[in-house]
């Protein structure tokens, strides 16, 4: 099951908030070489070159469905579909910018400090990750994940928090890095109409769960997801559903 864009951008604008706020807090001025690394459906990189017009900017991610979506539109940026861990970025860009991608990547204790060797020197590493793996959304889904029908399909999928504290953040990269700024932001997202905490997973952390599970699986288990995700993420009598989610921000210069 590929991702599917518009799935995804069915919260563009609240998937597209940190985006922006990451953006502010980059501090270059003139980049000549930018990457924007799991780029998705492009959103992100359309919004570096437009702040960055001269700028040569590449998107890259592994979901050809979400680069079909980024090609229709702009003709602009480079999309190219590989691995973030197996990237060669020599070319020593001026910023590496990554928005809601990196918590799908391991090993971020060898990731990070390899991105920041290939910037040029002044260069920035830009990150942004949910961190939002304790919450009931998350949660409840390790824990139905464990459950008869479906563990023999699931049980193995990301059980735990894969994104580290801002202060293992600074450890790794305090000696690769002249400048570092580090925050927490906890968004109380008002999500409106029927499930709209499951609609919000299915565009993302759902997606490799539905992958693994058979077709006749799948339904069943959304069924009982739901259900559950209802009883955490109740609908207030103004029909709203309140849905608090907390991302990591990540500021570096070599």
């Amino acid at each position: 099951m590929p991702w599917d864009p518009n799935q995804y951008l069915r919260y563009a604008d609240k998937r597209e908030r940190p985006a922006y706020e990451l953006l502010d807090r980059v501090p270059v001025t003139s980049p000549e070489r930018i990457y924007d690394l799991g780029c998705g459906s492009g959103n992100t990189s359309l919004l570096l070159k437009r702040r960055w017009p001269d700028a040569k900017v590449t998107g890259i991610d592994n979901s050809a469905a979400m680069l079909d979506k980024a090609r229709t539109e702009s003709i602009d940026v480079d999309w190219q579909e590989a691995d973030i861990d197996e990237i060669d970025l020599s070319d020593s860009p001026d910023l590496i910018y990554s928005n809601a991608a990196l918590h799908w990547v391991d090993s971020h204790e060898t990731l990070l400090p390899r991105l920041v060797m290939f910037l040029k020197p002044g260069g920035v590493l830009a990150v942004q990750m949910p961190v939002n793996f304790t919450a009931p959304s998350h949660t409840l889904l390790f824990d139905l994940a464990t459950e008869e029908p479906w563990r023999e399909w699931l049980e193995n999928l990301r059980p735990s928090n894969p994104v580290g504290t801002p202060e293992w953040y600074w450890r790794i990269l305090s000696s690769h890095c002249r400048d570092i700024d580090i925050w927490t932001t906890t968004y109380l997202q008002v999500m409106s109409g029927d499930d709209p905490v499951l609609e919000w997973v299915r565009g993302s952390a759902l997606v490799p769960f539905l992958d693994r599970l058979p077709n006749e699986h799948r339904e069943a288990f959304l069924s009982a997801y739901g259900v559950r995700l209802r009883e955490a993420y109740p609908q207030r009598s103004s029909g709203e559903t309140l849905f608090p989610f907390t991302r990591l921000f990540l500021v570096g210069q070599r």
